[in-house]
């Protein structure tokens, strides 16, 4: 079975499912007549075979093209266990780029938009009463529309530049589950990390009134709370004080309790629903205590300044391209960007698994979140980005690892957004959209450059030159070493706020720099700068981040880049995860200078 972990950590069920992912029938539909034919019918064989969750472009999925398919269709059969009988049935995808129309024995059961996102159907009374179920999929992935958010996929059959093999279908796991009819639908937590509280919110499918919601935290295997709630409405919404639970307060006083990269600490969460002692539903969870918020010029973790060492994180691997081989693939990035001495991450262009977030959440690894994005600005991009912001936050809203949201980066989707108002106007909804939704973090309107509203300045540079272009690299340490330098200066040619916005003493990170091109192998590509050499690839990383560290401007930074991707050369490892030089001696430039005013 490929990737068998469960693909929805946050609201686990773990004996109650069954994972579709493995080998399912296939076949393009360049002329779009499939829907018209009736592929979705038994009558119908597809053609081909795929493994999922891997798209057709990847190695992995048995494919392997990289020619354009506007229109593909899937189909497997499957039965639903015994221990599924009798009970409602949700189909989960984790994500499909980028429409999906969903059959189930012939019938449609569902559509959806969004190319990263997860979405479910219930599909119970399409299902046979016993016996083989069709499962057949629909995906129609544009390659010529230039509104769909669709980030570093390129619009050519060639990678090229900054530009990646696109992904389309099916890209993360396929599975079902079965559950009462009433039935627990979402949790939310909320902590609030100075009062001790966590305010945790349960949704209820079904015949909910008069039900009961049984919730029970632990912390390293101890139970420092236990409350019951009857449900009146849909929402049982209860606020829990953690800190004032005896066992609590005798067992982990003065011993840490928060979560931070160094201290990952997490709750353990179980909530069952139960109609008086009859229990209908139970699932497991967990979240952590953390506060994130900016004072004074800089980014602060639980009240205490923090310097954030982020590195620019891609997520795509050579033979999956979006999708990550294996969980244990998801896991290994975050210990080796923790083993270069990095915090954290910024996720560039891409919503990635949340088997990611789970690791990030376990391993302690700060994250910044990023959507893909569309090229253009039109109406129906605006309507397309926003959707899927939604659906973002609705779905990873309790990682405590993410930090931050970038709805923008760089002006794309809005590059006119200097003497555009509509445009502008763009950002500022999507910045208050996300702040309402998600009060909590912090959201930077436009990574890069042309910033609006935002919580963070957050300014790209890579203009260091290289080793022996000592007159730029003194000018870049000259622009980076006061904050009217750096804010009047202008990487790309773009201003670092768009007219009518100025910097209102948000603290300033320099988030992408870097970029330094080292071949390891037979690879062939670009970086920003080129180095021949391992003992040269870390003396061009200590000579730039001397001059990140030498500035006292800067309260993080965001490096680029993790791995190479495809024909770009810049990661600290390659494609494969090779590290191009001792990973060690990264560390201690990551470490070497610290600010005397930052407690890291």
């Amino acid at each position: 079975m490929l990737k068998p972990d469960y693909p929805r950590p946050q609201l686990e069920r773990e004996n109650n499912w069954l994972n579709l992912n493995g080998e399912w029938d296939f076949e393009f539909d360049d002329l779009n007549v499939g829907k018209k034919e009736g592929w979705f019918k038994s009558s119908r064989k597809l053609k081909d075979k795929i493994q999922v969750p891997f798209a057709y472009q990847t190695k992995l999925s048995g494919i392997h093209s990289a020619s354009f398919h506007d229109y593909v269709w899937y189909e497997r059969t499957f039965e639903v266990p015994h221990y599924m009988k009798n009970q409602r049935i949700i189909l989960h995808f984790g994500a499909v780029d980028y429409r999906a129309w969903v059959y189930v024995n012939e019938q449609l059961v569902g559509f959806h938009e969004g190319g990263h996102t997860s979405f479910s159907f219930d599909i119970t009374d399409e299902l046979k009463e016993e016996g083989e179920q069709i499962l057949t999929v629909r995906v129609h992935d544009p390659s010529t529309d230039e509104t769909i958010p669709r980030g570093k996929q390129f619009w050519e059959e060639e990678s090229a530049g900054i530009w990646y093999t696109r992904t389309t279908g099916i890209w993360q796991t396929v599975w079902i589950e079965a559950v009462c009819e009433t039935h627990i639908k979402r949790l939310r937590f909320t902590p609030d990390f100075d009062s001790g509280d966590v305010v945790i919110e349960v949704e209820a499918e079904g015949d909910y009134f008069d039900k009961t919601v049984d919730i029970d935290i632990e912390f390293k295997g101890i139970t420092v709370a236990e409350v019951s709630v009857i449900l009146l409405e849909r929402y049982a919404r209860t606020s829990i004080n953690l800190f004032n639970h005896k066992i609590f307060r005798t067992e982990f006083h003065g011993q840490g309790w928060s979560w931070t990269p160094e201290t990952p600490n997490l709750f353990d969460v179980t909530v069952g629903l139960r109609d008086a002692f009859l229990r209908l539903d139970e699932v497991k969870s967990y979240f952590g205590m953390r506060k994130v918020h900016t004072e004074n010029g800089m980014f602060y973790l639980n009240n205490k300044p923090y310097y954030q060492k982020l590195v620019l994180d891609q997520g795509y691997w050579p033979e999956g391209l979006l999708t990550a081989p294996t969980d244990e693939a998801l896991k290994k990035d975050i210990e080796l960007a923790k083993e270069m001495g990095f915090n954290g991450c910024r996720k560039h262009q891409k919503v990635e698994d949340p088997r990611f977030m789970y690791w990030a959440d376990k391993l302690g690894y700060l994250v910044w979140g990023e959507c893909a994005a569309p090229t253009t600005f039109t109406e129906a991009a605006v309507g397309r980005i926003t959707k899927e912001w939604l659906e973002i936050l609705e779905r990873d809203y309790n990682h405590p690892s993410i930090v931050a949201w970038v709805p923008i980066n760089e002006s794309w989707g809005v590059p006119h957004v200097c003497n555009n108002e509509a445009q502008k106007h763009h950002t500022l909804g999507l910045y208050y959209t996300v702040k309402s939704l998600d009060p909590t973090r912090l959201v930077i309107s436009n990574d890069g450059w042309e910033m609006t509203k935002t919580d963070i300045c957050a300014i790209h540079n890579y203009n260091h030159g290289h080793a022996d272009e000592t007159q730029k690299y003194e000018y870049y340490k000259d622009v980076l070493s006061t904050k009217e330098k750096i804010l009047s200066a202008k990487p790309a040619d773009r201003n670092i706020y768009t007219g009518g916005f100025h910097h209102e003493g948000e603290p300033i990170l320099l988030t992408e720099f870097g970029g330094i091109g080292f071949k390891a192998g037979l690879t062939l590509g670009w970086g920003y700068t080129s180095v021949s050499s391992a003992e040269d690839y870390l003396a061009d990383y200590k000579r730039v981040m001397e001059a990140v560290f030498a500035s006292n401007v800067l309260h993080g930074y965001c490096y680029t880049q993790l791995t190479d991707v495809e024909q770009e050369i810049n990661g600290i490892l390659t494609y494969d995860r090779v590290p191009k030089c001792d990973l060690k001696e990264i560390h201690k430039l990551n470490n070497l200078w610290r600010k005397p005013t930052v407690e890291q």
